[in-house]
């Protein structure tokens, strides 16, 4: 059967370390005339094969080597042919032992124990005893490094690796791997749960540093041959053979009994690793790696990925150089740790700085970490260790993948989603399907630990990750490609954010500002749900574009974004961001010269400021609006403005004012045939006469806006109007026709197209507010405990209501 590519590119992996032991070998002769003839297929592996000298003096020039000429022999018949006679001949062999059967000896086999063979024995053969564990001269090897005193918390990470280790496999060797990000505290966490476990290890614990993240100048990754040679040697073997192979088999056989714990610090590959696992189940390897090594849970490993200390972890981490200066700052000293991605590494070194200036407050520090590049630019004796630590993770990457980190870089985003990363990446319009050659770039980066999944396709780059990715991009990519990318990034939003716009609010859409189609290719979304899971995932991103475009001057864009994000505000409420959006969308607007846009902005932004209880910068706004569409002649925008001021009137509880206005309003809808803005002036009408006590007006008006909604198959406002004609109809006594609305109105906010939490917290009040009225004080303590765990987050004034009406139950 043949080996998977993937299998192949492993194969010549390992082969190629092997070989680089000994360059005067036949193997290395054959392999530089490998080279040479690939090189006629495709000159990249002569450059590859000619840097630094000699292959092996970079980090990652084996990687990239057998990455090069697995990719040649893919296409090119002759360089695949004498690949696979090339790996035929000199890949290491099979970890597994010979067969029992044979009673051949080669001429570099190894025996261990008495050995006796009937006839006659070719070759040098070596005789092996395996050394007593109690030699006085050979001490019970303890090679663990030292864990930092700064050591803080990792309860929950230790008892993670616990319950990995109570999963014995029936056979085999136990294998943790420890995983994460540079500078996240592997090596410090593996070092100290083995240390903490030492009884359960009386053989020993052994450690290796395997280089596969080395710093420039040094060797690296180490070789498994050279780890198994101090591995045996520590463990009292005299003579170690020179074949690879023979070393992994030697080493099994040593360890066969032993109760031993080895740390494998610092792995690049699984192929390095295999040849040192353990042949028993008796004992222990732990593996760290900023890779996630996937390839190791086929050999039974189980995989824990280390994420940053908890807040208050790291904050107790900062206070150790920090001292009182960081209770007395919390909020700086929370977001001291925030900029420093949690991590120990980072955390600790800004704990250092503040010891060694003890006249530096934290918000200080905070303010300095917020400029520039924040933490990457955080140096120790000169050195920028964090970006010295992340250059190496990115100096691995393959081509595609480090142009992708560093084209996300450039991103004013938060979230990412395959279909964005595919834009931002090519130059041309994505392909609807075209996002599956992103998908495997995108995995290179999530094995790297650059990249974390969040949900389905979407990703995140950590904390301290997107600095470094925005430092790449803004180095190395050139001025066109950056406006390139960050054009087609906010070409995506407004493709996207159309689409959304389309399926929860289709009244909402500006005849005559459709968005170019074929540009770019939006997320798709199948219906109001994921359209509107895309907009709450993605708010900071289409907040960062609405910036940006108003930094770049790129106003038709500005607005038409904010335009375009209507559902975000309407159903989601974020008011800051809200009002920070139509402030900048209102300028680009003025701007751009588009009357259409600026009265949109005026009106969508005084939405929010009535909703933020800015009732007076509302009004101006509305005013603004009403003398624009007044000067246009456009009657539903002066019906707009008019009923922006009615409701300003209705929440100030100036209730004639707002009767007046919303009556004229109706006029003026009515007057155009305007039968979606009729039914909503008649809801407002209702809800006038609910403030004022006429329960039967706002009833009537309540039906007639319900049924004229429902006709127009306007769910979300029909829904609105539903919930609030079931708590008039509870208030006049009518409990049971109100209550079924109020459950059919729950029903409908919960999910799909009339979704909205703060309308769901709305009907679980007035549904707590029926309960209430009947006497059933359990049931109304249930609804008003569910709306106010709602409201915590969406409007924490009115959670404090909810508390109200739970004390006084």
């Amino acid at each position: 059967m043949e080996a998977s590519p993937s299998d192949r590119l492993e194969a010549l992996y390992t082969a190629l370390l092997a070989c680089s032991v000994n360059q005067r070998s036949r193997a290395w002769a054959e392999l530089a005339d490998l080279v040479a003839a690939a090189a006629r297929a495709d000159e990249t592996v002569a450059r590859i094969w000619s840097s630094g000298g000699a292959p092996g003096q970079w980090p990652a020039d084996w990687r990239m080597l057998a990455r090069e000429l697995d990719r040649i022999g893919s296409h090119d018949p002759e360089t695949d042919h004498a690949l696979t006679d090339w790996l035929r001949r000199h890949a290491p062999a099979s970890p597994d032992p010979p067969s029992a059967t044979s009673n051949a000896i080669g001429g570099s086999a190894v025996l261990h124990g008495p050995s006796v063979q009937a006839r006659d024995i070719h070759g040098g053969v070596h005789f092996h005893t395996r050394p007593a564990r109690s030699h006085p001269d050979m001490p019970v090897p303890r090679q663990l490094p030292p864990v930092t005193v700064r050591f803080i918390d990792r309860e929950a990470d230790r008892r993670s690796l616990d319950e990995m280790r109570a999963r014995r496999p029936d056979h085999g060797s136990r294998i943790l791997v420890v995983t994460g990000l540079a500078g996240v505290g592997k090596t410090s966490l593996a070092s100290r749960w083995l240390r903490d476990h030492a009884d359960s290890f009386p053989d020993g614990q052994l450690y290796a540093d395997l280089g596969g993240h080395a710093a420039d100048g040094k060797v690296g990754p180490v070789s498994p041959g050279t780890v198994l040679e101090a591995f045996l040697v520590a463990l009292g073997v005299p003579s170690v053979p020179a074949d690879i192979a023979q070393r992994s088999a030697l080493w099994r056989s040593v360890t066969a009994d032993l109760r031993l714990a080895v740390l494998l610090d610092n792995a690049f590959t699984a192929a390095q690793i295999r040849p040192l696992l353990l042949g028993t189940s008796t004992g222990l390897t732990v593996v760290t790696s900023r890779n996630s090594l996937t390839g190791l849970r086929a050999d039974g490993a189980f995989v824990h990925r280390l994420d940053g200390l908890p807040t208050e972890s790291a904050v107790e981490l900062l206070a150790v150089g920090g001292g009182p200066r960081v209770a007395r700052e919390p909020a700086a000293a929370h977001e001291v740790v925030r900029l420093c991605g949690r991590l120990p590494l980072t955390v600790g070194l800004v704990s250092a700085q503040l010891a060694v200036r003890p006249h530096r407050s934290v918000s200080h520090l905070a303010d300095s970490l917020s400029r520039g590049h924040g933490a990457v630019d955080l140096r120790v004796d000169g050195e920028a260790v964090v970006r010295t630590a992340l250059d190496l993770s990115y100096a691995l990457l393959p081509e595609a993948s480090a142009v992708l980190y560093r084209r996300m870089g450039l991103l004013p985003t938060d979230r990412h989603d395959l279909t964005m990363l595919a834009t931002v990446v090519e130059d041309r319009p994505a392909a609807p399907d075209g996002t599956h050659l992103t998908d495997m770039t995108v995995q290179t980066l999530v094995e790297a630990n650059l990249l974390e999944e969040t949900g389905p396709g979407t990703y995140r780059l950590h904390d301290l990750v997107h600095p470094h990715a925005r430092l790449l991009g803004e180095e190395r990519e050139g001025p066109d490609r950056r406006e390139h990318t960050l054009r087609r990034f906010v070409d995506w939003c407004l493709a996207t954010a159309a689409t959304a716009e389309r399926i929860l609010t289709p009244s909402h859409r500006l005849p005559g500002h459709d968005v170019p189609v074929g540009t770019v290719v939006p997320t798709p979304l199948a219906g109001p749900d994921e359209a509107l899971a895309w907009l709450d995932t993605h708010r900071n991103g289409i907040l960062g574009a609405v910036r940006h475009c108003a930094h770049a001057g790129w106003h038709t864009a500005c607005w038409r974004l904010t335009d375009l994000a209507w559902p975000l505000f309407v159903r989601l409420r974020p008011l800051e961001m809200w009002i920070e959006t139509h402030h900048l969308g209102l300028e680009a607007a003025r701007r751009s010269g588009s009357r259409p846009g600026e009265g949109r902005m005026l009106t969508s932004g005084a939405i929010g400021l009535r909703n933020a209880g800015r009732y007076a910068e509302a009004g101006d706004w509305y005013r603004q609006a009403l003398e624009m569409a007044l000067a246009d002649g456009d009657v539903q925008q002066q019906a707009q403005a008019v009923s922006g001021l009615g409701h300003i009137c209705l929440l100030a509880h100036r209730l004639d004012e707002a009767r007046e206005h919303f009556e004229h309003a109706l006029r003026l809808r009515e007057s155009i045939g305007y039968r979606r803005g009729a039914a909503l002036t008649r809801r407002r009408l209702g809800e006038t006469a609910l403030a004022s006590g006429d329960l039967a007006s706002a009833a009537r008006h309540l039906r007639q806006a319900h049924i004229e909604l429902r006709s127009l198959e306007e769910i979300y406002e029909e829904t609105q109007v539903l919930a609030t004609l079931g708590h008039v109809l509870d208030l006049t006594g009518d409990h049971d026709g109100g209550v079924t609305r109020l459950r059919q109105a729950l029903t409908r906010f919960r999910v799909g197209d009339a979704r909205s939490e703060h309308w769901e917290a709305r009907c679980l009040e007035w549904l707590g507010l029926a309960a209430e009225s009947r006497g059933n004080r359990t049931e109304a303590s249930d609804h008003y405990t569910a709306a106010r765990a709602l409201l915590r987050r969406l409007d924490p004034s009115a959670a404090q209501r909810l508390d109200d009406r739970l004390r006084n139950l």
